[in-house]
């Protein structure tokens, strides 16, 4: 029998992970709320509201049975969004194994503490229990994940040991996983893209073009930069999977929720609109918030998040957004 791996959250990151991990051979329990989901993922093997079209092969279970997933489990997989991220990891805690690995695939910021998910994890397990926690990140969309596309991502750990074992849990022919001690780079550049790409998808519903597009991307890239120097995290991080890799993907692609959440924005509808459209959480939403309050009180210059954040959240208009982007004061590229 293969080693039992434990994955919380049955959403679409969660599910592709799941089935990539079925496929090397390994025992995976899915733990869901949702009771729908679970009939369906283990009488249809379907996951038809998050991965339609794709086979969950039978060394998959879904369960309710949150001790049952991962009493025993080798490793462990938080695949829930990052608002949900605490509360995750307080209910598992009275059933964590003492040695086992724990694996966060979130993207985002919580928006009332404006911790990272490494940050909120050491705070809810305790600081000597940190060197257990891998981040996985980087260009990575589930529904491509999931039908075997070459795909290559990080993990990043303080503990490099525990980096390079979710690298050989992961890595496959189609998958590829690089390793970094660079935990704060890594969730920053996760977490920060999904800003810039609901930038990209406003431009597009605006109607802009590919100038637009590449302006907004390239100059997030350095906003993230620039907050994520602050924090700690190396610049060449940026450079890296988890910083450009991932801004590429997530504003350039039709698979992407916040992108599309953007179009929509663009396109003039409000935000209740655009994430009734979309259907699924779109992290950028919260992050934006929860950046905008870092930045300030880091003293980080984000122009973009700030345009970004008064389209969301106080009823500007777009193309006024953009307007302010393009008519700010002059200055030096770097």
């Amino acid at each position: 029998m293969g080693k039992k791996i434990g994955v919380l959250g049955a959403g679409s990151w969660a599910t592709a992970v799941s089935l990539l991990l079925a496929q090397k051979g390994y025992r995976v329990k899915i733990w869901s709320i949702v009771p729908e989901q679970i009939n369906e993922i283990n009488e249809n093997r379907e996951n038809q509201s998050y991965l339609p079209g794709i086979t969950i092969p039978g060394n998959i279970v879904a369960t309710d049975n949150l001790e049952q997933v991962i009493g025993d489990a080798e490793a462990i997989v938080f695949g829930v969004p990052s608002h949900a991220f605490r509360e995750v990891v307080r209910q598992a805690l009275p059933c964590l194994p003492g040695n086992s690995i724990l694996i966060n695939l979130a993207k985002g910021i919580e928006e009332e503490s404006l911790c990272r998910m490494s940050q909120v994890f050491t705070q809810e397990v305790g600081a000597e229990a940190g060197w257990r926690y891998v981040v996985l990140s980087g260009p990575s969309h589930a529904e491509e994940v999931g039908l075997m596309v070459p795909t290559a991502v990080v993990a990043a750990s303080s503990c490099m040991e525990n980096a390079e074992y979710v690298q050989d849990l992961f890595m496959c022919d189609f998958f590829r996983v690089y390793t970094s001690p660079d935990v704060t780079g890594v969730e920053l550049g996760g977490a920060l893209k999904n800003i810039i790409a609901l930038g990209t998808g406003i431009a597009d519903g605006l109607g802009y073009g590919d100038n637009t597009k590449a302006a907004l991307m390239t100059r997030g890239l350095t906003e993230i930069s620039r907050m994520g120097i602050a924090m700690g995290a190396s610049p060449l991080t940026f450079a890296g999977l988890a910083g450009v890799g991932d801004l590429i993907v997530t504003c350039t692609s039709m698979h992407s929720r916040n992108r599309r959440a953007g179009i929509a924005l663009g396109r003039g509808k409000s935000l209740d609109e655009a994430l009734k459209e979309v259907k699924m959480v779109v992290e950028g939403v919260r992050t934006t918030r929860a950046a905008r309050k870092l930045a300030q009180t880091l003293s980080v210059e984000m122009p973009i998040t700030e345009q970004i954040h008064q389209v969301l959240f106080a009823g500007l208009s777009p193309a006024v957004a953009v307007n302010r982007l393009m008519t700010r004061v002059k200055t030096r590229e770097m």
